[in-house]
């Protein structure tokens, strides 16, 4: 459903996707690229063989849209939305590079990559986090209305200074 955002003057709609191949995944881990992951908002439901979380995602598919406040001034201004993700068919959970019972410390995720039996949750810093599967089954969903910011991500290339 499409809604006129009050903060920004644009007409948003909520993504909701659905990944259970590699082509999915490739979709879905563009629209979850630079989302900001507070680890306190992660688990691993292994009764229900299913990894969540909940994640502050860069919306990326609204492009620069125009300030409707005069705080923002001359800044360009993007917006943001909570997502809701859920990995389904979740064997086991490892991780590598950051400490789980650092609630309060957050993740900037880069990409989600399947690896042979796995998908791998790749984070700024190296950090990972592998999920153990018997398939793709990924779900993520935007929560709530999407808020501006004028903080667009910014990727720097290892070997030069190019950003994108």
């Amino acid at each position: 459903m499409g809604r006129a955002d009050a903060h920004a003057g644009v007409a948003t709609r909520r993504l909701k996707l659905r990944a259970l191949d590699d082509d999915d995944l490739t979709v879905l881990s563009a629209q979850l690229q630079d989302a900001i992951v507070p680890i306190g908002d992660m688990g691993y439901l292994a009764g229900e063989n299913r990894f969540v979380m909940v994640v502050n995602r860069f919306v990326w598919e609204a492009g620069e849209v125009t300030a409707a406040t005069a705080e923002q001034g001359d800044e360009a201004v993007y917006l943001r939305s909570n997502c809701g993700v859920r990995f389904d068919g979740v064997k086991e959970v490892r991780v590598r590079g950051l400490d789980l019972h650092d609630r309060a410390a957050i993740l900037d995720l880069l990409a989600i990559r399947p690896a042979g039996g796995a998908l791998l949750l790749e984070f700024a810093g190296d950090a990972t986090v592998r999920l153990d599967v018997d398939r793709i089954d990924c779900r993520m969903e935007d929560i709530g209305d999407p808020w501006p910011t004028t903080r667009r991500p910014v990727h720097t290339f290892e070997g030069d200074d190019r950003t994108s």
